[in-house]
């Protein structure tokens, strides 16, 4: 049967080592995660590509077809070039950062579709490997050009926005809509899955409460400030050793507990997913142009995100928190909700929980470590308002899969704690000082502001009796210093000099 199909579909024939797994094993290499992505999938008519004379030509349209026109999503991969050509000729940053986003939309599912068919010929367990460290790629490339421009802020608000969008808004959104869908029949889920990512997170809590916490237990933030950092590096360590460990419960020892069931019992849901449609080396080939593009477009968005906060008057935390997660995985989100909808709840929770489990445990630490290779001072302390949304939406999550059943309502509750987060971000406009980001919008209102106060001291100072005048000069002295250092706008200055000469 296998050479059978070989013969059929030459492009699989490149390395010869395709393996024949077996249904159960096949199941095991399958995590939640690529799960979710599949649902958004076209099948691909080979008719015409199979009557292509040239064995090169038809190799190379039938993975274009597979590729590039084999998602519901394809219709976005014009966004790239379009983000390149605006980005080149310097057209409105905000534009640039717009389509980046809905460029890196579907690149983040094409890189989850193109790790299931290498996992075919590299077997389950490194199959499961490579799944769960290609994941959440696009998080992870946009937070080291973030570090690397030294933009702490925006690596901090982007996976924090990400784990609190699958905790609250992709699981919400799940459990409401899947509630609805399944109104007569009660949803239930295994526990045991949720309980171990829950403990996960607990964990990835504890060691951002710390370096926080660390900060008050002095008299002076000063001397708090280097332990901080240190501790917060010691704990990305144990947290990397919990995360390595994680794998191995989930791909080893208790992997039946992370087993995606996306079979119907006759068998004929996800059929066509039981075998590879591209070959080993053009699937890695393609994952490796992928990572290049997700890369690039990552690279505009960390570049462009202040520009879009200017423009838009929204600031970078908002951003970053609400807006990136939600573009970046949509495709992985709808997934899941659509997953939800046909009352598999067990793939809506392995990809809602197993992503906040991936980005808390593994993105972050890691990115902390990089960092340190790079000479950034990143630390996990993501500051108190930060720290505690997460914390409530960690506990509301588990309160919420305390019982191994579901309804409409607890979607509908995950929700609306999502909204208030969210809400508490868009009022939020002075991101805090930790995070090197400067409000430029209340910066520019306090220049402004200082300039007329000092403009208005001499004019004050005409009409002043010489008794008085010493005070106004003074005044005036420590307010032009101070404004002059601000950088106020260019009239504002040329002003302040006409007044003082």
């Amino acid at each position: 049967m296998g050479s059978q199909q070989q013969q059929q579909e030459p492009w699989l024939m490149e390395n010869g080592s395709l393996k024949r797994l077996s249904k159960d094993m096949r199941r095991h290499s399958r995590t939640a995660h690529n799960m979710s992505s599949s649902s958004l999938r076209k099948k691909s008519d080979r008719t015409l590509v199979s009557k292509v004379p040239c064995a090169t030509l038809r190799n190379l349209l039938t993975n274009i077809q597979e590729v590039i026109l084999g998602t519901k999503l394809s219709i976005l991969f014009p966004a790239i070039p379009v983000a390149i050509i605006a980005e080149f000729y310097g057209l409105a940053r905000p534009w640039v950062f717009v389509l980046s986003l809905l460029g890196l939309t579907p690149l983040a599912e094409r890189v989850s579709f193109l790790t299931e068919q290498v996992a075919f010929y590299t077997g389950p367990t490194v199959g499961g490997l490579l799944n769960a460290t290609c994941g959440n790629v696009t998080e992870l490339i946009i937070a080291i050009f973030a570090l690397s421009s030294n933009k702490i802020a925006v690596v901090k608000y982007s996976l924090l926005g990400s784990v609190l969008s699958n905790l609250l808004l992709v699981l919400g959104t799940s459990l409401l809509c899947g509630g609805i869908a399944n109104l007569r029949a009660e949803q239930k889920y295994d526990r045991r899955q949720a309980d171990v990512n829950s403990l996960m997170l607990l964990l990835a809590l504890l060691c951002h409460l710390l370096p926080m916490l660390f900060k008050y237990s002095a008299a002076s933030a000063a001397l708090t400030a280097e332990p901080s950092l240190y501790l917060s590096r010691g704990s990305s360590i144990v947290m990397l050793i919990a995360y390595f460990a994680y794998l191995i419960f989930q791909l080893w020892t208790h992997r039946q507990l992370f087993e995606a069931e996306d079979g119907d019992e006759d068998g004929n849901d996800g059929s066509e997913e039981e075998t590879a449609v591209i070959g080993f080396w053009s699937g890695f080939a393609w994952l490796a142009g992928m990572t290049v593009f997700i890369a690039l477009l990552s690279e505009y968005v960390v570049d462009t995100i202040e520009d879009a906060s200017d423009s838009w008057g929204l600031s970078v935390s908002f951003l970053s928190i609400i807006l990136l997660p939600i573009v970046g995985n949509a495709a992985e989100h709808a997934g899941a909700i659509i997953f939800a909808f046909k009352n598999k709840l067990d793939i809506s929770l392995g990809v809602a929980l197993g992503s906040a489990t991936q980005i808390a445990m593994f993105v972050v630490p890691l990115c902390v470590i990089v960092s340190w290779i790079m000479g950034v001072k990143m630390d996990l302390d993501f500051n108190l308002l930060e720290t505690g949304s997460v914390a409530l939406a960690i506990l509301a999550t588990g309160f919420t899969l305390q019982d191994g059943t579901s309804h409409y309502m607890k979607g509908l509750v995950l929700l609306l704690c999502y909204v208030v987060i969210g809400a508490c971000f868009f009022v939020q406009r002075t991101p805090s000082n930790n995070f090197d980001v400067t409000n430029i919008t209340l910066k520019s209102a306090t220049n402004a502001a200082l300039c007329d106060l000092l403009l208005s001291l001499y004019e004050m100072k005409d009409g002043c009796t010489s008794k008085h005048k010493h005070r106004f000069n003074g005044l005036a002295i420590v307010s032009f210093i101070y404004t002059i250092l601000s950088y106020p706008d260019r009239r504002q200055k040329e002003s302040l000099k006409k007044h003082c000469k």
